[in-house]
């Protein structure tokens, strides 16, 4: 296998014209369902007169089907690859070989497989596919078990089905480290109706898969290594106490991650529950205002208002499948607070939320909330009594109670894995821009993206797909506070310098002692003194950059946008829209903002402004 750029197989087809869309998408094999008894089945009466390029491979998909029919088809559709999706015995494939007939052999993977039925196939067959056993042989949408393959002892190269869909980019990455990984084979998980392909699920599909270096020699470069390292950024400075909690959920959660029944149960709670996908709305006004197109992500309409449901969702998961009883989770604006307090509501486990003793007492609507919820608030009064302090108790706490106690934090820092975790589970932002900006565009990439920075959470998220496009530009915003130039900041980037905080090595406040500076900003989320070790990353490699956002600038920017926009974006989203008057735009630029979250918890801090700034009670014309 000289050739380790991953393969993609479409099957299922049968109208000319959808096919016509594939044909523009350069797949590597299109595959015709030819057996009755499928709802995509291309009989008769459907004509295939499309012309398929040569570089493209025709599959025909059989199931026990007799050889003679078999023949039939391969003179009809000039069909290069047969897969038999049946019970087709040795014997049958050792006869379609001998006539020189290329063969996919499928299997279905159940609960009883047992990869040594497989190996009797080696010689007759090209390629093995492992797809989901099923009554009716596939096209279930459907996944298995996909952490089954480690146990696949054979050189011969296979094709992955099963269930994958439009959210399995990064899990198919990671599999392909691992096995033989030669194509995938997508099916129901990208179709508008049975036999008719979605495009617009597919494109950014494609494109992710063919972007990416799919092997451990050229890994993507803003990849976390084994380590736990982005660069230099990152790893694991944990003391012995903590070791137990870490390595358990090291060793379990990229295979959690994986899982069939972890990704079924993730992606019906984040469409069902959360309401996924979030908009991404064409801002008319704000891009009349500006000279330019831009688009916001509406993070802020997913139940309960920012994404850190996202994150929250999928580490109670995790929560289950390690057996944990209790939840505990820091917060300092308390949109994560109550992110988790709702997923511990939802799945009837213990929650405890850390909260610096200041920022109980600013952002009071979302306490209520907590404790509405069945969540036990613990104000934390040591240091600023701000997030960074939340985060102290929240550690504390988990060394005490490793055994049934899981650790849910909110943002891309803290001790590998958890800035590669939450980057994963956040990463749906990015890859639902890319779709619908092609739907709405034409065109995948913006040319930038604008998320605000405390820890990093959303703007990694926003990010995370667009990572390897040098096209795109990235843009985070830092909370300057009253300016980079007084000690009243929360800038990490821009003041700070590299060392360990809450067990990674990042960029942090400090003084030259090496004690944490302590952050200030008018906006509860982003005061941190520390940031996610990718965001360092990109920072130090010149991949992303940051702006300063002040108090001022922050506030007068969210004004802006709920007056000509009707949407009151949380303060730590004024951050990005902020960052409107700091950069010049093209007219066609495309610029996507993430809004990370709404501005209810923010409302007595935008009433005190409005009281001691008659301006803001002008309409912006």
């Amino acid at each position: 296998m000289a050739d380790k750029k991953l393969k993609i197989k479409v099957c299922g087809m049968r109208d000319p014209e959808n096919i016509r869309e594939l044909i523009r998408l350069k797949p590597d094999f299109i595959g015709f369902i030819l057996y009755p008894g499928s709802k995509r089945y291309v009989g008769e009466d459907y004509l295939l007169d499309v012309e398929i390029p040569s570089s493209i491979h025709r599959v025909g998909v059989f199931v026990n089907a007799l050889l003679n029919d078999i023949i039939y088809w391969i003179n009809r559709l000039g069909l290069d690859y047969i897969q038999l999706h049946g019970d087709e015995p040795v014997d049958y494939c050792r006869e379609l070989a001998d006539m020189k007939v290329h063969v996919i052999k499928a299997f279905g993977i159940h609960e009883d497989f047992s990869f040594d039925s497989v190996l009797p196939y080696y010689p007759y067959c090209e390629y093995f596919l492992f797809d989901t056993k099923t009554a009716g042989h596939g096209g279930s949408g459907k996944k298995f078990d996909w952490n089954t393959l480690n146990n696949y002892q054979s050189d011969k190269p296979l094709f992955l089905g099963g269930g994958i869909g439009p959210e399995d980019t990064v899990l198919i990455q990671d599999l392909k480290k691992e096995i033989p990984l030669y194509a995938v084979d997508l099916n129901s998980r990208f179709e508008a109706s049975p036999g008719i392909k979605n495009m617009k699920l597919l494109r950014p599909f494609f494109k992710t898969i063919r972007k990416r270096p799919m092997n451990d020699e050229n890994k993507v470069k803003y990849q976390v290594n084994e380590k736990g390292f982005y660069g230099n950024f990152g790893g694991a400075y944990i003391p012995e106490a903590m070791y137990p909690n870490i390595d358990e959920l090291k060793k379990n959660y990229l295979d959690i991650m994986n899982s069939s029944s972890f990704q079924n149960e993730f992606r019906k709670l984040l469409k069902d529950y959360v309401g996924r996908p979030s908009p991404l709305y064409f801002s008319q006004r704000l891009s009349k205002y500006y000279h330019t197109k831009i688009y916001l992500k509406r993070e802020d309409l997913n139940h309960t208002g920012s994404h850190k449901i996202n994150n929250t969702i999928g580490q109670i998961l995790m929560a289950a499948k390690l057996g944990k009883t209790r939840i505990i989770a820091e917060t300092g604006a308390g949109q994560h607070g109550v992110a988790t307090a709702t997923v511990c509501a939802l799945k009837g486990i213990k929650c405890v939320v850390y909260m610096g003793a200041l920022d109980v007492s600013r952002q009071a609507p979302n306490v209520l909330r907590m404790k509405m919820l069945g969540a036990e608030v613990i104000p934390v009064e040591s240091g600023n009594k701000t997030l960074k302090d939340a985060t102290n108790g929240a550690m504390r706490d988990w060394i005490n109670n490793p055994i049934d106690t899981h650790y849910i934090i909110g943002s891309v820092v803290g001790p590998d894995p958890y800035p590669d975790m939450v980057a994963r589970l956040q990463s749906v932002i990015s890859q639902e821009i890319s779709w619908q900006l092609k739907e709405q565009e034409g065109r995948e990439e913006p040319d930038y993206i604008l998320a605000c920075v405390g820890g990093g959470s959303n703007a990694i998220g926003s990010f995370y797909h667009f990572l390897d496009d040098e096209q795109v530009n990235l843009i985070g915003t830092e909370a300057a506070g009253l300016g980079i130039e007084t000690h009243e900041t929360a800038a990490t980037l821009a003041v700070g310098s590299p060392g360990v905080l809450h067990s990674s090595y990042t960029m942090l406040m400090q003084n030259e002692d090496g004690q944490i500076t302590e952050p200030y900003s008018i906006s509860a989320g982003l005061d941190y003194p520390g940031i996610g070790p990718l965001h360092a990353h990109l920072q130090k490699t010149g991949r992303a950059k940051y702006l300063s956002i002040t108090d001022r600038e922050a506030l007068d920017a969210a004004f802006l946008v709920t007056r000509l926009e009707g949407i009151i974006p949380a303060l730590e989203s004024a951050h990005a829209f902020a960052a409107l008057e700091k950069m010049k735009f093209k007219r066609n630029d495309i610029v996507v903002i993430n809004v990370s979250g709404r501005g209810d918890k923010d409302m007595d801090t935008y009433i005190k402004d409005m009281n001691e700034n008659s301006t803001h009670t002008q309409l912006i014309l």
